[in-house]
């Protein structure tokens, strides 16, 4: 663990980079979080480094010290890198780490923003046309860990694993999308899959037609998942905000990612509105083992992730500045292999600090 010399009245942070080219991307994003707030007038941003993942697993046989938790209440924010690796099972990496933070301290949003940025081609949408919400339930669902396995091994094996919908948490993160929809276009979409599951999708649409009552203004409507995929691909720029289920979210966010053209660049917050526990911030790309240590990683994701915890932090006008700067790099050519280009993490980020500074 090492730590950045502390100020009063600071924003603490605390960071995992994590696996592959974790550590390498939010390196990036901290010297851009910092060259955004220097000189600012506000309190300091501090960063304490935490060596979790699944290198410490390997050590220590846990992806975190069993205080893990108690030792991150204390922190402003959680900025994360990347978890995985080929040696370490993903569902112990997975559970291991990011589950029981999003969970142990209700991160029950996962806000996944997507915008097609200046500079980038995508296969879907046309240049300033996409602009995208997704908004996820993060803690319950079809990612619960009910169920279990018998006679395994044998012909005769059963596997069932429970999805689980609470009334709190759908209709929590259902009246988050309409506050988010009420604060962005207006418009928001509901994914449901109850044509097909009978039980836990038709609660969903429940719930959703239930509190959209109280939203007279957003105009709200549910569209099977498999549909919206659909037609996400054909008319993304259609869509404002979007709402789903643990899974479903998770998977159309991975759509709506891929039409900004490039997984690298894409953000997530995980987040306890609340604000009753640090929320956790971090690109959605994977670790990519196949090019750690090289220096050609993206740093737009975690960068794009760093400016959405600025705000989360009580900094939105530098978050906007980091976003505002990260679109002018990448436009004036600043890419990384992912994006067709050959400039390293490094230059990148050096690009983007100076558009800061400039500003």
């Amino acid at each position: 663990m090492e730590e950045i010399a502390q100020q009063p009245s600071e924003n603490r942070i605390a960071v995992i980079g994590g696996d592959g080219i974790g550590p390498e991307v939010v390196e990036a994003g901290i010297r851009v979080l910092e060259a955004a707030t220097e000189g600012d007038g506000t309190s300091a941003l501090t960063f304490t480094r935490f060596p979790w993942g699944c290198e410490y697993y390997l050590e220590h046989g846990r992806m975190m010290p069993e205080d893990g938790l108690e030792t991150l209440a204390g922190f402003d924010a959680i900025y994360l890198g990347a978890v995985g690796w080929p040696t370490v099972p993903d569902h112990i990496s997975l559970w291991g780490l990011l589950l029981p933070i999003r969970r142990g301290f209700d991160q029950y949003v996962n806000l996944r923003p997507a915008r097609l940025l200046r500079g980038i081609e995508s296969p879907l949408a046309r240049p300033g046309s996409l602009d995208v919400t997704v908004v996820r339930e993060n803690t319950e669902g079809e990612y619960s860990d009910s169920g279990g396995r018998m006679y395994r091994g044998t012909p005769h094996e059963v596997v069932i694993q429970e999805s689980v919908f609470t009334r709190r948490g759908v209709e929590r993160i259902v009246r988050y999308a309409y506050e988010e929809a009420g604060r962005r276009r207006g418009g928001l979409v509901g994914a449901t899959k109850s044509n097909g599951i009978s039980i836990t999708m038709p609660f969903f649409d429940e719930v959703f037609r239930e509190v959209g009552e109280e939203y007279p203004d957003v105009e709200a409507s549910l569209m099977h998942a498999d549909a919206l995929a659909a037609r996400l691909v054909l008319d993304p720029e259609r869509f404002d905000v979007i709402v789903g289920s643990n899974l479903l979210g998770d998977i159309l966010s991975e759509v709506t990612a891929a039409a900004s053209g490039a997984i690298g660049i894409a953000p997530s917050g995980n987040l306890n509105p609340e604000r009753e526990y640090p929320s956790l911030f971090e690109p959605i790309h994977g670790s990519a083992p196949d090019i750690a240590g090289e220096g050609v990683a993206n740093p737009a994701g975690a960068i794009w992730a760093g400016a959405m915890m600025l705000e989360q932090v009580g900094r939105p006008e530098a978050g906007k500045l980091v976003l505002a700067a990260l679109e002018e790099a990448i436009s004036g050519g600043a890419k990384t292999r992912d994006l067709s280009g050959s400039t390293t993490t490094k230059e990148v980020t050096e690009v983007v600090i100076d558009h800061l500074r400039k500003r």
